[in-house]
């Protein structure tokens, strides 16, 4: 039995139902979620990331108007941590931890905004800086504009590169005086919807699913220049998709050989081996639910939050196969996303 323990937060949409910001034991034997308790003080807090000694979690709230909100979760109940921070941006939908700041990834308007971190882990009442997006694709419906999905750190800690669907690129940027700058901008294929990255433990690779294409990127990174450079494009679907194909979340094995990716609509998880000059295609198994929206990984379980079934899966994930298996789910309305602290 592998072991675990630890606490989950689950993220949700309250507008769809959710109920906010939800917190999980897991089991200490295998993986299993046991609901604990939920707290909405702020709406659609679709997005999670907790701070490195698991004392404070961070949400974005992915709303018209765009905010960040900060809670202690050193004690039984997460606490909000003093109000939300508007983050000068529409639906943001992704946020991390980057040189004393939370970059938060502006989806709506496509841009990046940093906001201090109090030396007590709070926010401050604003934000420092924003870099604004621009550019377009070539898809007439999502492409007409920057969509900014995703923003973090790379391995190294130098750089934070922000995922934007709407240009078909990733930007690499570092921080000048609290304000998130442009280093370099590393273009995917046109058309492709870059929506998620995820490096390889060994810092010199990253691989990059595709939302408008189910598709990941291969790439080389490079930490000493700060550049991404696409290698090879790999299907995650067996043959041409039944239907509305949509990728979302992906993940990166702890021992760097294989990677998972989740997909709306076929509603799968894809098993991908990680070889030297790419990735080798395993097949396919159920997500659990319906409409997958992220995909985490802890202690040899995979997690799926379901978002339009309602529920997040676990599965126990074979180590010499990568296959993974369904082990439970537990009911959370519009479900988001999962992380650990």
């Amino acid at each position: 039995m592998v072991r675990s323990g630890g606490r989950a937060f689950i993220g949700s949409f309250t507008a769809a139902g959710g109920p906010g910001l939800v917190t999980a034991e897991v089991a200490a034997e295998g993986g299993a979620l046991a609901l604990v308790a939920a707290v909405n003080d702020v709406p659609d807090p679709s997005y999670l990331t907790v701070s490195p000694d698991g004392a404070m979690l961070y949400a974005v709230s992915e709303t018209a108007e765009g905010a960040v909100a900060a809670y202690r979760v050193d004690g039984g109940r997460p606490e909000l941590a003093g109000p939300s921070v508007p983050v000068d941006g529409s639906g943001p939908t992704h946020l991390s931890l980057y040189a004393g700041h939370v970059l938060t990834a502006n989806y709506g308007c496509g841009s990046v905004t940093a906001v201090p971190l109090r030396p007590d882990g709070t926010l401050a009442a604003k934000p420092s800086g924003r870099l604004q997006h621009t550019g377009s694709g070539p898809h007439d419906r999502r492409q007409r504009g920057p969509h900014a999905h995703q923003v973090q750190p790379d391995p190294s800690g130098r750089w934070a590169v922000s995922v934007d669907l709407g240009t078909d690129s990733v930007r690499v940027c570092t921080l000048e005086a609290g304000a998130p700058a442009l280093h370099r901008e590393c273009a995917l294929r046109p058309g492709s919807g870059p929506r998620h990255l995820a490096f390889h433990p060994d810092g010199e690779r990253a691989y990059v699913v595709n939302e408008l294409t189910p598709t990941v990127t291969v790439c080389r990174w490079d930490a000493s220049a700060g550049s991404l450079k696409p290698l090879t494009e790999v299907p995650l679907l067996p043959g041409a998709p039944a239907g509305d194909a949509y990728p979302s979340g992906i993940v990166v094995a702890p021992d760097g050989r294989f990677v998972w990716a989740a997909t709306r609509g076929e509603d799968v998880l894809s098993v991908l081996a990680v070889e030297a000059d790419g990735l080798r295609p395993l097949g396919t198994v159920p997500c659990g639910g319906h409409w997958p929206r992220a995909l985490a990984e802890r202690d040899g379980f995979l997690y799926v939050a379901n978002e339009r079934s309602g529920d997040v899966s676990w599965f126990a994930v074979d180590g010499a196969t990568g296959v993974p298996r369904y082990d439970g789910s537990v009911q959370v309305a519009a479900a988001s996303c999962v992380v650990f602290g």
